[in-house]
């Protein structure tokens, strides 16, 4: 870093302008100074030299785009003149490290406060779901939800963290077979299943096609798992149904009240990685400090669950040179084709993905995108690559197939397992992950400031203060230790996570 100018790779094409520049300032690359043909808005790119159209242009080492114009030394470098080339899949980005365990630091912290359920998996919260299996009782639930949450705020400090209603805009008009069936019922049941649930209560309306006959074998569940289910038509109505549902979360807390948090390995993490509202900043800071983090779990022998299939596009490739067998990088180039066809069936593109406000924070293209988001997954092996809301058993560094939208993706985690999630975010984000309890990363310190409320560890200090990776890495993992102890994260403090059970529909509306 030269001044507040970024040069990321000695063979690039850009550097990033910190501070931004005005036309015709001058920012300091290496010595020499480099004039702004115009406006550089903060965080965007700058050109290192001329580039022909047609030229591809290079970011960290790697491909970024093509120009769709002629390029000259000093000019703003972004969507009006970098595009995506013909062929991006030819040039996906290769991991040029050797796939490792990490170096531990001696004096990091091994061990966390956590809650052992009778399976042996480790809890980091104690949740009484309301589970609906049709939109048609998602009201019904979500009253349930909001009913029992007054009573039970004298049961807080008997170790309960609340009721979520777990709703949803589907379940019925669809077909009962196929892939979008077998994801909604894969993901309900990960939820019931969850070590983070203490009690379930199931409600359906009673006439839908997603029943709830069949959905949850109570046989199947944890044997400390209270559950009840009923549909509403069978009960005798919405008040009889809202009435019964109280009473059985009530009758519930009084069985999984007074859990003990007792010192378990750190192994028993599974840590969701997330990125959103990503800016040029979360491939410097956040993103690779993160990255860090899931080294060190998984040398601990912990489960870190990167996903966002669309984001890692153009880079999928850093990750198969990763995998611990050529049937795990198969498998992940096999969905990176499913996700090209299924772009085309829609009539889009894979380079639809970053949103306005990622191209505001000076992303350009979904390979740019794509860099930052693997930096997340650290350098740690490739172990395995997972289905949508599959159970993620495999310890090490894995991958989940999800949609790059937030809700959705980390909804698929959570159905899997992850008893924590992390989200960098450089633009800012209101996300929460009820019963998994959501770290957020600030990528940039204007972001830590303006959004302090939100935002758990500010990660600046890598470009700000040229703080080393490793430092604020070891925030990172404080912060997610504590979390995951009980101490309540922002977005829990505010209340969030209430909304965020999305899970991905696939298939056709009938």
């Amino acid at each position: 870093m030269t001044g507040r100018v970024l040069s990321l790779g000695r063979d690039d094409d850009v550097v990033i302008a910190l501070d931004g520049a005005g036309a015709g300032e001058t920012v300091d690359v290496d010595g020499a100074a480099l004039p702004a043909n115009g406006d550089i808005p903060r965080g965007h790119k700058i050109a290192l030299r001329d580039i022909p159209a047609g030229g591809l242009v290079h970011k960290y080492g790697h491909v970024i785009g093509e120009a769709t114009a002629d390029i000259h030394r000093g000019d703003h470098v972004h969507t009006h003149n970098l595009g995506m080339p013909a062929d991006p899949t030819a040039l996906a980005s290769s991991d040029t490290t050797h796939a490792a365990a990490a170096v531990l630091p001696p004096d990091l912290p091994r061990t966390f406060a956590g809650i052992r359920r009778s399976d042996g998996r480790i809890a980091t919260r104690n949740f009484i779901a309301v589970l609906s299996t049709v939109n048609c009782s998602a009201t019904v639930a979500q009253q349930i939800a909001r009913r029992s949450e007054i009573p039970l705020e004298s049961w807080r400090e008997r170790g309960i963290d609340g009721v979520i209603a777990l709703t949803h805009g589907t379940g019925c008009g669809m077909a009962a077979s196929g892939e979008g069936w077998d994801v909604l019922r894969r993901t309900m049941r990960g939820y019931a299943e969850h070590p983070n649930i203490g009690g379930v209560v199931v409600v359906g309306l009673g006439c839908e096609v997603n029943a709830i006959a069949g959905l949850i074998d109570p046989a199947e569940l944890r044997t400390d798992v209270p559950i009840s289910s009923y549909t509403i038509q069978g009960v005798g109505g919405t008040r009889a149904a809202i009435d019964n549902g109280v009473e059985a979360v009530l009758a519930m807390a009084e069985q999984i009240a007074d859990v003990e948090r007792t010192e378990v390995g750190v192994e028993n993490l599974v840590l969701g990685m997330q990125c959103g509202g990503s800016d040029a900043l979360s491939a410097i800071t956040a993103n690779p400090a993160l990255g860090v983090v899931s080294d060190w779990l998984v040398a601990q022998g912990a489960i870190s669950v990167l996903g966002e299939t669309p984001e890692i596009y153009g880079a999928e490739q850093m990750l198969a040179d990763r995998a611990v067998s050529p049937e795990v990088a198969a498998r992940l180039l096999e969905r990176i084709a499913w996700w090209e066809k299924y772009a085309e069936r829609e009539g889009a593109t894979l380079d639809g993905n970053p949103s306005p406000g990622n191209k505001e924070g000076g992303i350009s293209t979904i390979l740019e995108k794509s860099l930052g988001s693997v930096a997340k997954g650290g350098h740690a092996p490739l172990t395995a690559v997972h289905a949508y809301a599959e159970r993620t058993d495999v310890p090490g560094f894995v991958f989940m197939d999800s949609p790059g939208y937030d809700p959705v993706s980390a909804t698929g985690m959570v159905a899997g397992g992850a008893n924590l999630i992390c989200f960098t975010t450089g633009r800012g984000s209101a996300f929460g992950s009820r019963p998994a309890p959501t770290v957020k990363l600030a990528t940039n310190r204007e972001l830590a400031i303006r959004m302090a409320g939100d935002m758990d560890v500010d990660c600046s200090g890598v470009v700000e203060e040229g703080r080393p990776l490793e430092d604020v890495a070891r925030e990172i993992y404080a912060e997610l230790l504590a979390v995951a102890s009980g101490k309540q994260s922002k977005s829990e403090e505010l209340g969030m996570g209430g909304e965020e059970f999305v899970p991905w529909q696939i298939g056709a509306v009938l």
